[in-house]
């Protein structure tokens, strides 16, 4: 079966690409709203919630906590960088989250970052440096949960490391990154793999190279991708959509977000920015990378650049596409977070169920769900 996410937009919200705050069509990340989209995603049966972080968004763990008792079954997949608290403290807080949710928690470890966001925390660490402390944090924070736990090593020294009580169920890690560093990582310590999504021809490489080093590790990797997803009843009128996605990205700020890519230390925002090299200025299907893989949307945004545009139809068909790649998670967003959600969910999500590949709507609540005031 497909886990397939959504997103929750806690930097803003925007019918435009523009940064959270730029525009006229803006949404503050309230409570309110969050809500809105998190109890939508819920009812129309998204598995989870990504959740970003850094300063540009409220921070992951308070605002998918405050959602807590008011949704009853989706689970949360809060994103951190494990170089900005310990490891123990991490293990303590996912355990309080597991009991506190019934269960609802999913980790995204974030260690790529600019070097701008990274020093704005106090962390001036290089790259290599940044991915050996992730995986000696993962190795502590999991640890701890089967505590007591002793370890010394180059950046966590801890004695009798332990929780009040393991979490139950565990929560799987997730992780991503397109550098030898990061699948060295995922390889050796990670539940499921993200990936941006780039095109099968691009991606499929690296998937099988991943299941080599899981392999030698004796381990087996999950796999996710990540888009943003624009879908219609029909083909025009979603390649329309896209196309007034694209109008209302400013020249200037597309050339600023080219050379800030280009400077770039990410080799996965490296290959994001290499999708749209070739584009025609204003033909919104010059963006078109793979048949419904549209670029557009890394013109501007840094990170996952590119969208699943189409017809219902057509956009399932390329989520089975990926699947049959060997994809077994999606999360997917969308302009803005809480309409999409309802053209995705209302329109692609069905055709996959029909397809046997998505489970069937579940209304219950998790076990061990708090109660809701919904």
């Amino acid at each position: 079966m497909l886990a397939v996410h959504w997103f929750l937009p806690t930097g803003g919200d925007s019918r435009d690409v523009a940064p959270a705050g730029d525009g006229a069509h803006h949404r503050e990340p309230s409570l309110g709203y969050l809500a809105q989209v998190a109890q939508a995603a819920e009812d129309l049966g998204f598995d989870g919630l990504l959740t970003p972080c850094g300063t540009a968004c409220e921070d992951a763990w308070v605002a998918t906590a405050s959602l807590i008792a008011l949704t009853k079954r989706v689970r949360f997949l809060v994103a951190f960088r494990p170089g900005l608290l310990s490891p123990t403290l991490a293990a303590q807080m996912a355990s309080t989250y597991q009991r506190l949710s019934g269960g609802r928690l999913l980790l995204n470890v974030v260690t790529g970052a600019e070097p701008a966001e990274l020093a704005r925390f106090g962390d001036w660490a290089d790259k290599a440096t940044r991915y050996e402390r992730t995986a000696e944090f993962l190795e502590v924070m999991t640890g701890a949960w089967d505590g007591p736990l002793d370890h010394e090593g180059p950046h966590y020294r801890v004695a009798g490391a332990a929780t009040r009580a393991a979490p139950e169920p565990r929560p799987p890690v997730y992780f991503g990154g397109a550098s030898a560093e990061a699948e060295e990582v995922a390889a050796r310590l990670v539940d499921v793999y993200l990936a941006w999504g780039e095109p099968p021809a691009m991606v499929a490489e690296r998937l099988e190279r991943l299941r080599a080093r899981a392999a030698a590790h004796g381990r087996e990797l999950r796999f996710g991708i990540r888009f943003h997803v624009i879908t219609r009843p029909t083909a025009d009128a979603a390649w329309a959509a896209a196309a007034e996605l694209l109008a209302g990205m400013d020249d200037d700020a597309v050339a600023a977000a080219r050379a800030d890519f280009a400077s770039s230390q990410s080799e996965g925002q490296r290959r994001m920015a290499s999708l749209h090299q070739g584009a025609t200025a204003g033909d919104v299907r010059s963006l078109e990378v793979h048949p419904n893989v549209w670029a557009g949307i890394g013109l501007l945004r840094g990170g996952a650049g590119t969208a699943l545009v189409g017809s219902h139809d057509e956009v399932a068909e390329r989520i089975v596409e990926y699947a049959d790649l060997g994809f077994e998670e999606l999360i997917l967003s969308g302009y803005p977070h809480l309409e999409e959600a309802y053209w995705c969910g209302e329109g692609v999500l069905p055709i996959l169920r029909e397809r046997g590949l998505v489970a069937d709507l579940d209304r219950s609540p998790a076990p061990g769900a708090v109660s809701t005031f919904r």
